[in-house]
């Protein structure tokens, strides 16, 4: 099987023992509250989902990420994980203490064994991340919404968070590793997505799947756009199209419960070395792969592989083109395989898609399958605007 990114599987669990030691005395040591994103974060460094990485970023891993794309050690890394806070709670912190992560509902959840913090630059990070400052963006609106200053240091997880209503499909990296030797997979495609899959996605996986054994289709279920579609009506999607239209023994749905970012090419890579660590040996990247509005080009997600080389990155790179239902060839095609002009495609864009969902409209067959439909309808009106 493919090794980890870093060629070991962190894991960061708390043993029995410490977990009751830093559970019982977690009420006298410095206690930081974690939003979604950085509990969620905490979690997958924890699994080995985020591997190599032990904790949140030093200083000076976290200035390379983002200069170099690379962690200090030269490994190919490109989405900074750190944990913010206010310039007030960390003059309060000791460098060497330990400090409790707690969840919103006051639960401690881990551990930080604080190293350093330091300061950064918002504007700095936000036009290096995201190639642009602009407030529009979600990714920079978050940057500037969260503390001033970091803190770093390695993890523990103490317990887990709860994944209602996703414990079924909810499996860490070495769960599905284990799942895929079980099956006797040599090679496995991964696919992302935070949106339900439309014929378009459907074609590209079984494209893919036509050279490999099997597919993890990798929902992301953390903290997405709030004109997102909700988590539980998209798995409730794929459940269908599953059933439906794919060979169950050759897929497998696991949730991935990571805050999207919209980093687009930075965070192409940075999904592909994760689904790397969950197993996978190959990895779609499409049009705008983890892009939002126009902020970056169509393929450019498919181009930043380029500035790596394929043992470093260390999982091969699917990159295919739009898919589109042509109503002259009447198949999925990509401007690859069809040679019809635009006016003869059928592409309905994502903020349409969801504007018909809400408003109890169908789009057509040949773009989503009709169960699929039918599910995201469902939940879609009972969801609200």
């Amino acid at each position: 099987m493919l090794p980890p990114h870093g060629g070991k599987l962190i894991s960061r669990f708390a043993t029995p023992e410490q977990a009751k030691m830093w559970l019982e005395s977690s009420g006298q040591l410095p206690s930081i509250v974690l939003d979604p994103w950085a509990l969620s974060d905490l979690e997958l460094i924890a699994t080995g989902a985020f591997s190599p990485l032990t904790g949140f970023m030093t200083e000076k891993d976290y200035r390379s990420v983002l200069k170099t794309m690379r962690l200090a050690d030269g490994t190919v890394w490109t989405i900074p994980v750190t944990l913010p806070v206010t310039r007030k709670e960390a003059a309060d912190l000791n460098i060497g203490s330990r400090v409790s992560l707690t969840g919103q509902n006051g639960k401690p959840y881990g551990i930080l064994i604080l190293e350093g913090k330091y300061s950064y630059d918002k504007e700095e990070e936000a036009l290096l991340l995201y190639g642009t400052t602009d407030l529009n963006h979600p990714g920079v609106q978050k940057i500037f919404e969260k503390g001033d200053t970091y803190l770093a240091g390695p993890i523990y997880l103490l317990e887990r968070p709860t994944h209602s209503p996703f414990e079924k499909y909810f499996k860490d990296p070495a769960e599905v590793r284990a799942e895929i030797q079980t099956k006797g997979w040599k090679t496995v495609v991964g696919f992302q997505t935070r949106n339900p899959i439309h014929r378009a996605h459907e074609y590209i996986q079984k494209t893919a799947l036509e050279m490999a054994d099997g597919l993890l289709i990798h929902p992301l279920i953390g903290e997405t756009k709030k004109d997102d579609i909700p988590a539980d009506i998209r798995m409730q999607s794929y459940e269908v199209l599953i059933k439906g239209y794919f060979p169950k023994d050759r897929v497998v749905l696991a949730v991935y419960p990571a805050a999207m970012r919209y980093a687009g090419p930075r965070e192409a890579v940075f999904h592909a070395i994760v689904r790397k660590n969950y197993g996978c040996t190959h990895f779609i990247v499409g049009r705008d792969h983890a892009g939002v509005g126009n902020y970056y080009g169509t393929y450019d997600a498919q181009k930043i592989f380029d500035h790596f080389s394929e043992a470093e990155i260390g999982i091969q790179i699917l990159k295919f083109e739009h898919a589109f239902y042509c109503l002259v060839c009447q198949s999925m095609c990509t401007s690859k395989t069809c040679p019809h002009g635009r006016e003869h495609h059928l592409h309905l864009s994502g903020t349409k898609v969801r504007q018909m969902l809400r408003n109890g409209e169908w789009p057509p067959e040949e773009f989503s399958r009709p169960e699929v439909i039918k599910t995201l309808i469902n939940g879609m009106t009972q969801d609200g605007p």
